[in-house]
């Protein structure tokens, strides 16, 4: 295969030999080193063979003391293709002027890698940056770091570092999010711990003051719990945070109605695929008409972006749009379907209700009324009401 490359840099050469004596240009051939390859006999007196453009020179000017006529049939490889194509001027003036646009173009932003971000979108970064003179086609140059770090900082503060290095048409961004910091809790400010909803108190943990309440009483919200104010023998009173843990079990009862009847969407088949160029900010449609075929239609879109071998970008990126039109039925949902679907629902909320607790047991009960599937969910619960709030 490398052979054959080379061969193809160098040019090869399909000759036709016809002489009485065709061995003499065979043993010229052996005579001279001359390499010829893919030898096919016509007749006794004719042959083709293979060999490189140069070879072929050398054995046509020693082939000429001896009686024999040689004819190129056929001719590949670069030499022959650059012959063709150097009289046709308006190529070489297209190639170079393709040519000082990439490079001209080199000196521009047209890709961004954003990484490290995590809870800061892609986008937010990106808008923050085109705020500030660093978007789609910005000079590559003029990028100043330091300065713009400043900058996006101050506009992004859940970000706690931020760097832009430009390499070629790419511009990496490279950032780091701040870590919240922890609330300070200060042991010197009084407060008290009271219920934060109806309970039967089940375990009482204070870690300071003085607990009110015992394991199997029943508290209503906003009923104290743990108070801070301890009234001592020799001391007095003393205000302390009155902090701790109270756990309780809890009684929810959650309601929610599922239409029987829903609306489904099913898709026609018929598909259409729309193409656009986007050349820098600027969008060129490859198309006629309008990209939505009416409300009923779904539009997928995706993006390809263009890249040179070596993965530098170009400011063209292709976008394929599919329109898939779909119509809307009425189907009628199962009883076993709707329930499920409430249960669901049902847990997420209760689920939502719960702090650091855990579901004890739970009932399902479920009726239809006016074309709906209303389900009720009564569970019993464990879990932590304790709440702290400061001392007025």
């Amino acid at each position: 295969m490398l052979k054959h490359l080379v061969n193809l840099a160098k040019g090869e050469v399909t000759g036709r030999v016809e002489s009485g004596f065709p061995e003499r240009v065979l043993n010229i051939c052996a005579e001279y080193g001359i390499v010829f390859w893919d030898l096919r006999w016509a007749s006794p007196v004719e042959f083709t063979f293979t060999m490189t453009r140069r070879d072929w020179k050398r054995l046509r000017r020693l082939s000429r003391r001896i009686d024999c006529d040689m004819t190129a049939v056929n001719w590949k490889g670069a030499p022959f293709f650059l012959g063709r194509i150097r009289r046709r001027y308006g190529l070489w003036v297209t190639l170079g002027a393709c040519v000082a646009l990439l490079f001209w173009g080199s000196f521009f932003i047209w890709d961004f890698q954003v990484e490290g971000n995590v809870n800061v979108s892609r986008q937010e970064i990106l808008r923050a940056l085109e705020k500030h003179g660093v978007g789609f086609g910005t000079y590559g140059l003029d990028v100043d770091s330091p300065e713009l770090r400043n900058y996006i900082l101050l506009d992004l503060p859940e970000l706690s570092y931020i760097a832009v290095n430009v390499r070629g048409c790419r511009a990496y961004v490279q950032v780091r999010e701040r870590i919240p910091a922890p609330e300070i809790v200060s042991k010197r400010e009084p407060g008290n711990t009271v219920a934060a909803k109806d309970a039967l108190v089940t375990a009482v943990q204070p870690w300071d003051g003085e607990k009110l309440v015992l394991p199997g009483t029943t508290v209503k919200a906003g009923q104290l719990l743990i108070s801070g104010v301890v009234q001592g023998d020799v001391a007095g009173v003393r205000y302390l945070r009155g902090m701790g843990k109270v756990y309780g079990r809890t009684w929810y009862r959650l309601r929610c109605r599922v239409p029987l009847t829903a609306a489904e969407k099913s898709y026609t088949g018929e598909e259409k695929v729309r193409r656009a160029l986007l050349v820098g900010k600027k969008r060129i449609n490859l198309y006629i008409g309008s990209s939505i075929l009416g409300d009923t239609c779904d539009k997928i879109s995706s993006w390809d972006k263009w890249e040179l071998p070596g993965g530098v970008a170009l400011p063209v990126t292709v976008v394929t749009e599919r329109l898939r039109p779909y119509a809307v039925t009425e189907r009628r949902r199962s009883r076993e379907e709707a329930l499920a679907l409430a249960e669901t629902v049902l847990d997420q909320r209760l689920a939502g209700y719960l702090d650091e607790g855990e579901v004890l047991s739970r009932e399902i009960s479920a009726e239809e009324r006016d074309g709906c599937l209303v389900v009720t969910l009564s569970a019993e619960c464990r879990e932590q009401i304790g709440r702290f709030i400061d001392a007025p």
